[in-house]
This record gives structure tokens, C-alpha cells and sequence, in this order.
């Protein structure tokens, strides 16, 4: 298995690291709600695939629509990761990944990699982590606004960092022990 650390012969075509095409300029960007235009996601992941030399036979996300259509219990931003979901499993039996770059907002941006074998380990971008979809993300973002004072409160935790026995600054008791929210503190999703 070959290991790749370097994000731009993935992403890119060889013909595009010639001409100097920057990651940005094949990267999707989705907020976290959904796409403005129902069908882009779909069509760039489709038109990324035919870059790399494939037809890709079912890149599109018309089932995911349709079965939204019958969910009662989608929430907003439940249809984005359920798209991702999908594409990132049509993707791979294609020999390509689809992959995020963790920004630290609310907001996708998705790239498609030509991946076959290779293991993906240590990728980035603009100093930012770029990591498979459905992966571990290498930190967590964790929200939540004091039952007491209604201060919304942020912490952005590396994975395996709990808010074990974490308290707001005016003294309310937010996790466990364990960080476990207590029952009085509801997450933002």
C-alpha cells in the first residue's frame, strides 16, 4: 500500500498540477443545511471523477432525495450528511474518496480524491486537516448555552479530550465526571 501526505496529487489531475490549479479551485463548498441548487454536489462529484479518466455511471444523489421525501423525522442539516453519506459510498467503489476539510465552521467543504490503495495519512491544506469522509475528525467541536446564565458557550476539544467535571463561568455544573453533559445541559447539534 503507498502512502500519500500530499493533498494536491489526489485532488488534482496531472494536467492540473501543470497549470498551477490551486486545491480551492476543485474544492465544493456546501453550508451545513444543504446546497444552495439541489444537484451541484452530485455534479461535482460526477465532473471530478471524469477529470481523473472515469465515467462515473451513478454519481448523483436522486435516491437520497427520494427518501428524504418520505422521512418525517429529517431535521435541518440531516439531508447534507445524508448526501455525503451516500456519495462517499458511490465514490469508493469508483476508487475515489470523498473527503472534508475540517475549517472549524458549519460549513462542507468537500473534495474528491483519486485514492485506489493508497493510504491517506497526515493531509492538509492551508494548514487545516483534510480527512476521508465519515472519518474521525482529529478534533471536536463541542456548543452549548448555560441552563443558569444562557451564555453559549464553545470549546473546540482534540478527539479524545472530554469536558470531564467542566463548569460555566458562573459556577453551573456542565459534564460529569466522565464529561458526560448533565441532564440539565443540552448540546447544540
Amino acid at each position: 500500500m503507498i502512502v500519500v501526505t500530499e493533498l494536491e496529487e489526489l485532488v488534482l489531475t496531472p494536467g492540473e498540477r501543470a497549470q498551477g490549479v490551486g486545491v480551492d479551485r476543485v474544492m465544493f463548498t456546501m453550508d451545513w443545511s444543504g446546497e444552495d441548487h439541489p444537484g451541484r454536489l452530485a455534479a461535482f462529484a460526477a465532473d471530478r471523477v471524469r477529470a481523473f479518466g472515469a465515467e462515473p455511471p451513478d454519481v448523483d444523489t436522486d435516491v437520497v432525495h427520494q427518501a428524504a421525501e418520505d422521512d418525517p423525522t429529517l431535521r435541518r442539516g440531516d439531508f447534507p450528511v445524508r448526501q455525503l453519506d451516500h456519495l462517499s459510498r458511490v465514490l469508493g467503489h469508483l476508487g475515489c474518496t470523498l473527503m472534508v476539510r475540517d475549517n472549524g465552521t458549519d460549513t462542507y467543504e468537500v473534495l474528491v480524491a483519486l485514492t485506489a490503495e493508497r493510504e491517506l495519512t497526515g493531509l492538509t491544506y492551508e494548514d487545516l486537516p483534510v480527512r476521508a469522509w465519515g472519518s474521525e475528525p482529529e478534533e471536536t467541536l463541542v456548543s452549548l448555552n448555560c441552563p443558569d446564565c444562557t451564555q453559549m458557550l464553545v470549546w473546540q476539544l482534540p478527539a479524545s479530550q472530554t469536558l470531564a467535571d467542566e463548569n460555566c463561568h458562573c459556577g453551573t455544573a456542565l459534564f460529569d465526571a466522565t464529561g458526560h453533559p448533565l441532564p440539565n445541559v443540552t448540546l447544540h447539534d
